[in-house]
């Protein structure tokens, strides 16, 4: 009879809970966005969407994010099939060093080309190159680096763990490899390859640090989105721009859900065996070498440019720049971004847990409500998020805070480590908790001494993704950051705007040393923990 009472009290307990926190994202989601999308009956959409600007930046954009989209998913496919297909050594070290862009800001990619490429870029004066590569060209190039990393480990898990049975069938059947290729990768490749390319094309789409350091003349929407908003307090128009970087984003929402789900049924035969073959080994090393090459080509630059008095006039070792900046408040700022992505990790990673844990653990009716709440944030742009945010709470107490830097970031950030930890609760026994009912032992000793232990390798990585992408990130906080509250990443594009380059590459290398030591101190302590 008690254990009646205990089990009825505690399922009353995860409901009241599941609707607190579907509350909590229709207050912090739901609502920002409905709002920012009515203050669009305050302007004629027909005139902004028919004007002349509008549709070349319309253009422009689509133009620029799908060819980005092309090079960036086929680089990443060539360098999945390298390190994953051949038998190449240091396998880890090499998926850190391609990894390495994703710990800095876009826009940090843009200074970098413009370093390297630009009008006084030192391999453009060394090639002879004239007028640099603004514009189109450069967004492509700087969306590349970007981009790719994403798209290189989103297809190198899915070559990883594809099943090795269909080509041992193969083989016995003696089939060439170009039929395997035809037969079996592509099929399978087909489903993963179009999530990918609607992934990278809506993160290269909805950005706007790359086309805002080296676009020049070339406005993409997310550029004029900013300079709208910013600059003129275009709201309206602004809802309207937002309301267009929706659309690509919902669809590569409902493509990565279900592609999630697909994998999730799945099902590994056996591993992909990989044969001996000196020659394909010597081809992956040298693409892999090229790559790691052109990536570094840029973080060194600005690395250097840090440290260089007035690039390309003055190209003497000074410490002038840093001191700039620590005068203009990087420390300060620096310290502002510690405490946001410190909390935001703790905060966002604690929320993940318990909405995973209600949903994948306690399922009801609603709790395909909370998942769906859960999984909103993967369709919004940031800068669609921070718009959004800036109209709904302007004028409340959580307006110029901290705290709504800290929610619009957890927000932002929050779908990819919820499904992490989703699909992790996912695979542990499902009876696990009926089972210590019926021995007395509570959920609660379940949770703490057996569930989360077994997870903490994701717990760590949802840890190390909130803080990362919180010292990095432009587009979300933008518009909601003043003087007291500003993130050290907005110093980035201040410095672009008043033509002090190294000042800016100095913080570009800044949050590079500050992510790369989190990666190593998570590295650490999931070492310790095995």
């Amino acid at each position: 009879m008690n254990n009646l009472v205990l089990k009825r009290r505690t399922w009353q307990f995860s409901e009241g809970l599941k609707i607190l926190l579907c509350v909590f994202w229709l207050l912090f989601i739901i609502f920002p966005l409905g709002k920012m999308l009515s203050t669009m009956t305050t302007v004629n959409v027909s005139a902004i969407l028919s004007a002349r600007k509008f549709k070349k930046a319309l253009l422009q954009s689509l133009s620029a994010s799908s060819c980005a989209t092309l090079i960036s998913v086929g680089l990443a496919g060539i360098l999945s099939w390298c390190v994953a297909r051949t038998n190449v050594r240091h396998k880890t070290v090499i998926n850190t060093l391609l990894c390495v862009p994703m710990l800095i800001p876009s826009i940090s990619h843009g200074m970098g080309l413009i370093i390297i490429l630009g009008v006084n870029g030192w391999i453009a004066r060394l090639l002879g190159m004239q007028g640099g590569i603004y514009g189109f060209p450069g967004i492509v190039m700087g969306s590349v680096l970007y981009s790719f990393p994403v798209a290189y480990l989103m297809l190198y898990d899915v070559l990883q763990y594809e099943d090795g049975t269909p080509y041992e069938a193969a083989a016995t059947m003696g089939m060439s490899s170009k039929d395997k290729l035809f037969a079996i990768t592509l099929p399978y490749l087909k489903k993963p390859l179009i999530s990918v390319f609607f992934a990278i094309f809506t993160m290269i789409v909805t950005d706007y640090g790359v086309p805002l350091m080296i676009g020049g003349k070339y406005i993409t929407l997310p550029v004029m989105m900013y300079q709208d908003v910013i600059g003129m307090l275009d709201f309206g128009k602004g809802s309207v721009i937002g309301m267009i970087l929706l659309t690509p984003a919902i669809v590569a929402c409902v493509l990565d859900i279900a592609g999630r789900e697909k994998g999730r049924s799945g099902y590994v035969g056996k591993p992909f065996s990989i044969k001996e073959n000196p020659l394909r080994d010597k081809f992956a090393y040298i693409v892999i070498f090229l790559v790691i090459l052109c990536i570094f080509l840029p973080i060194g630059s600005f690395t250097v440019l840090g440290f260089v008095k007035k690039y390309p006039i003055d190209n003497s070792f000074s410490l002038e720049n840093i001191w700039q900046a620590v005068q203009m408040g990087a420390w300060r700022y620096l310290k502002n971004s510690l405490i946001i992505a410190v909390l935001v990790s703790v905060l966002g990673s604690i929320l993940a847990v318990m909405n995973a844990y209600l949903v994948a653990r306690k399922k009801t009716r609603i709790s395909y409500v909370l998942h769906l709440m859960s999984i909103t944030s993967l369709a919004i742009p940031g800068i669609v998020l921070g718009l959004s945010y800036i109209m709904f709470f302007k004028g409340t107490l959580l307006y110029g805070t901290f705290t709504i830097l800290v929610f619009v970031n957890s927000i932002h950030f929050f779908a990819s480590p919820y499904l992490m930890i989703y699909n992790t609760f996912g695979k542990i026994n499902e009876n696990l908790e009926d089972v210590g009912s019926t021995m007395g032992i509570r959920r609660s000793r379940i949770i703490f001494d057996i569930i989360l232990p077994q997870s903490m390798g994701t717990i760590l990585e949802m840890v190390s993704y909130f803080f990362v992408n919180c010292m990095m990130t432009i587009s979300a906080v933008s518009f909601l950051a003043n003087v007291s509250n500003k993130p050290v990443s907005l110093m980035i594009p201040q410095f672009e705007g008043q033509m002090q380059l190294e000042c800016a590459a100095f913080i570009s290398l800044l949050i590079l040393v500050v992510n790369v030591i989190m990666k190593l101190g998570i590295y650490r302590i999931k070492r310790t923990c095995r």
